[in-house]
């Protein structure tokens, strides 16, 4: 079963091959997904301090009945936090909230502020809370460390002055939009790379060429699209908070032909309807 598979980072730790999202998951009931999605055999949890769900994602994690050590929980600075100090407190602050000893991977959420996505120019900003990031990982407070959002120029940014390679990029990535350069760059860097939102935030499902060819599979098209981001090489992190859906997104043991992969490679589906609100989904 794909939930028992992982990938090794470049520092030799271990992450599960796929993660359960849960962004828009309410605090108050995150906790119960969390232990839902370790009872179906998800061992890798993925949240963020933008979430507000900390807290929840921690006490699902402690709750769970599985050991801590066999669970791999993920969080992210706020995209706001651009110095030392307050990446710093933030890190010990997502420690203290989430109930736990240790946080086995931590990201910059974005290379911007959320409402300056795309925009300004935080290079200096984002080597300080990279910096921040390191001296927790040294620590011990923090098993390995990465970035959200990042484009080759902010991955070469942090490259430059650091002492730490990020070991990995969690990207917008699903059928209709791959960014195969970015892929590229991370791979010969040994950043491996993490797939939010590998569904499309939902809206692939109304691609009737996806549909098709998941119909052909047997499959439904959430798990055609799991698959794609898994034969890319990467992580897939679906946000649900449904068991079923939990269950279903996971039974991708399957292989998508060269043929296929290449027709879902030029496909090209970027139209989020009203999740475009959302600086990720809004085209920049």
């Amino acid at each position: 079963m794909m939930l028992n598979e992982n990938y090794t980072l470049s520092n030799d730790v271990a992450v599960p091959r796929m993660g359960l999202g849960t962004w828009f998951i309410d605090d108050d009931s995150v906790a119960e997904a969390v232990r839902a999605a370790v009872e179906i055999g998800y061992r890798n949890i993925d949240t963020a301090q933008a979430y507000g769900n900390e807290r929840g994602v921690g006490e699902g994690i402690r709750t769970s009945g599985v050991a801590r050590e066999d669970l791999f929980v993920s969080t992210k600075l706020a995209a706001e936090v651009k110095s030392y100090d307050e990446a710093t407190a933030s890190i010990d602050e997502s420690l203290a909230t989430m109930g736990l000893d240790y946080i086995d991977l931590m990201l910059i959420h974005s290379p911007q502020p959320w409402d300056d996505f795309r925009g300004g120019d935080y290079a200096d900003g984002n080597r300080e809370a990279w910096r921040a990031l390191e001296d927790a990982y040294k620590a011990g407070k923090l098993r390995s460390i990465g970035v959200s959002n990042f484009e080759q120029k902010d991955l070469e940014n942090l490259l430059e002055g650091s002492t730490v390679t990020p070991h990995v990029n969690q990207l917008l990535v699903h059928v209709g939009n791959t960014p195969f350069e970015l892929l590229d760059f991370c791979e010969s860097h040994g950043i491996l790379v993490e797939a939010y939102s590998p569904i499309a935030h939902g809206e692939i499902l109304k691609d009737s060429n996806v549909a098709a060819m998941a119909e052909k599979y047997g499959v439904t098209v959430p798990q055609l699209c799991i698959r794609y981001t898994l034969q890319l090489g990467t992580v897939p992190v679906p946000k649900t908070a449904n068991p079923a859906h939990m269950r279903s997104n996971a039974e991708v043991d399957f292989e998508i032909s060269d043929e296929d992969m290449d027709a879902l490679r030029g496909v090209h589906f970027r139209d989020y309807g009203e999740n475009s609100v959302f600086p990720v989904y809004a085209g920049n």
